[in-house]
């Protein structure tokens, strides 16, 4: 872990030293090992300077499935309750994205003081995408082929699509990420 935290350490000051306009993104958060990123939090703290290098310009952005579950039950009590999804406010949500990092020990922001401390500008939470929403990706990727869109196909794929709660099949359980695999086993 050691050796896995140097190297980050050293490629984001190399890459900042060499353009201090550098964009950072991480993925897959939960799946990083506990306490990797604590090497970044010089690099988020207030200091103008750190290791020699103005890192005030660099942007990182942290991707995390943490907290997924309860913005879908947030989501699907809004849903009960007649609200519509874009009532739902990102400081609603902020408290409990901040709790469940908090709570997931194999998380890799697990005992690194980035949330503690509050280093992160903001949370953006990702919202579960609802039919209508998962019948536009199919539009677009039908339109990136060069395709018009027929019905049958945009059915097939909304039809072959995972929604939850499983009584109201309301919001897809992964977004589109399947929609453009799906288009090429449908045409």
């Amino acid at each position: 872990m050691e050796c896995y935290k140097k190297d980050l350490k050293n490629w984001v000051q190399g890459n900042l030293t060499a353009c201090g306009r550098s964009l950072f993104l991480f993925d897959e958060m939960d799946e990083l090992a506990p306490g990797l990123m604590e090497v970044l939090r010089p690099f988020l703290g207030s200091s103008w300077v750190v290791y020699g290098t103005n890192y005030r310009k660099a942007i990182f952005i942290f991707i995390s499935n943490t907290g997924s579950e309860q913005i879908n039950q947030v989501a699907v009590e809004a849903w009960r309750s007649r609200r519509e999804r874009e009532e739902i406010l990102p400081q609603q949500l902020e408290p409990l994205i901040f709790q469940a990092v908090l709570d997931n020990p194999h998380h890799g922001f697990w005992n690194s003081g980035i949330m503690e401390e509050h280093l992160l500008d903001a949370l953006v939470p990702f919202l579960p995408l609802q039919r209508h929403h998962v019948r536009h990706c199919v539009f677009n990727e039908l339109a990136q082929l060069g395709l018009e869109p027929r019905d049958e196909v945009v059915q097939a794929v909304l039809d072959s699509t995972t929604f939850f709660p499983e009584e109201e099949q309301l919001f897809s359980s992964n977004g589109c990420k399947m929609v453009a695999s799906r288009i090429a086993f449908y045409l």
